[in-house]
């Protein structure tokens, strides 16, 4: 491909550090055969990215037979990282990681959730954020990428979360109240640097795409509610994702009233806080927190004891008709699982496949396995940094 203008080259520097990423020890000439581009081509990015400071030449190795010594090439040690920010119903999270995926460091703290009481969450995540950002400038790095992940709906200009039922939020400008009490968020936006808000279900979804394949997956999330997102894959738009707050379709009419306003939603019936409370494990999730409590409502669900086997029973069937309702629209080849609910995705699969509509006894549409989540409580955190990474992959020097 002929480096013929600067959104060409940019493409190629792209190209060319996504493979040092990739196959961390690969020499110039490894990376000229894999992406298609010139052995003078890819000598010339090299050296661009090793001026930047992303790109350094490691071991030599010898020929195998006839030949020159080849240079392998990694990712730069002091190359910037990514600051990934997680706010969960229990806990405000600050992971950094390299380019690569390594984790450099990652400092948590329960929040307490404090109700109605954004400030006071912030002061928590806005501590994280800045312990992190001294871990990361004790290393000799700079943050290249900041991402809050929060677990609610997110929307606006500039952007803000919409509600957090969790939380007992409203409308509330997160990256506002962080900047108020971050120095380091600060000191990242006033070096030119642009901090994203984003829902978890979107970057958890792109992640568990990446992980299982196919060319559409239908994700729900259960944790501190019940969320989800659709992944779509195309020769045309490539790959989207789209939001679905699937804990809000009403599955059963004139049921209970939500806190949407709407009645019978699948969170009345099968969110975590319901499902907790009806198996007596409330007031564990009060004093440890909702993950302990949910490790244990599946522990005693997986033993069979009462009173969260049957809870977890009248459950199902609500869930697996919530995909229902989804997977007749949009066809997923793979549902999964995220949350608590992965680890019991077989009794929603086994249901799900028992209320599939069929004609002359063949099913309307293919049945979508029901799987767990492959990443566990790291989707969102994983999907977060793939998507920073692709970003700055986009435009190198620019990072």
């Amino acid at each position: 491909m002929p480096l013929a203008t600067p959104d060409v080259r940019r493409h190629n520097l792209g190209l060319v550090l996504g493979r040092v990423l990739e196959g961390a020890g690969e020499a110039r000439a490894d990376i000229a055969d894999a992406t298609g581009l010139s052995r003078g081509s890819v000598t010339s990015l090299v050296a661009e990215l090793i001026d930047a400071g992303l790109v350094e030449e490691s071991d030599v190795v010898a020929p195998a037979g006839m030949g020159r010594p080849r240079t392998m090439l990694v990712l730069a040690a002091s190359a910037p990282c990514v600051l990934i920010v997680m706010l969960d119903a229990d806990h405000a999270t600050a992971v950094a990681g390299t380019l690569s995926g390594e984790e450099l460091t990652r400092v948590s703290r329960r929040h307490g959730r404090p109700m109605g009481d954004p400030a006071a969450i912030a002061d928590v995540l806005a501590g994280v954020v800045d312990e992190a950002a001294e871990c990361i400038a004790a290393t000799g790095r700079r943050i290249a990428d900041v991402c809050v992940v929060v677990w609610a709906p997110v929307g606006g200009t500039p952007v803000r979360v919409l509600a957090d039922t969790d939380l007992d939020w409203g409308e509330v400008d997160l990256l506002g109240l962080l900047r108020a009490r971050s120095a380091a968020l600060t000191a990242f936006e006033e070096a030119g640097g642009d901090a994203r808000l984003v829902p978890d279900s979107d970057v958890a979804a792109l992640a568990e795409h990446a992980a299982v394949g196919g060319d559409t997956l239908l994700y729900l999330k259960a944790d501190s509610g019940i969320g989800g997102a659709i992944v779509l894959t195309d020769e045309v738009a490539g790959t989207r994702v789209l939001g679905a707050a699937l804990g809000h379709l009403p599955v059963v009419p004139d049921g209970t009233r939500c806190a949407c306003g709407q009645r019978g939603c699948l969170v009345t019936v099968a969110g975590p806080d319901v499902l907790l409370a009806r198996s007596d494990l409330g007031a564990l999730a009060a004093a440890e927190g909702l993950t302990v409590a949910l490790e244990a409502f599946v522990a005693q669900v997986q033993a069979g004891t009462e009173p969260a086997a049957g809870v977890w029973r009248g459950a199902v069937p609500e869930i697996a008709r919530t995909l229902q309702i989804v997977a007749l629209t949009v066809a997923p080849d793979v549902i999964v699982l995220g949350g608590f609910a992965a680890a019991l995705a077989a009794d929603v699969d086994a249901v799900f496949r028992t209320i599939q509509p069929r004609i002359a006894r063949a099913p309307v549409l293919p049945v979508a396995p029901v799987v767990g989540s492959a990443l566990g409580a790291d989707a969102a955190l994983r999907g977060a940094q793939r998507d920073a990474r692709m970003r700055l992959l986009s435009d190198p020097l620019g990072i």
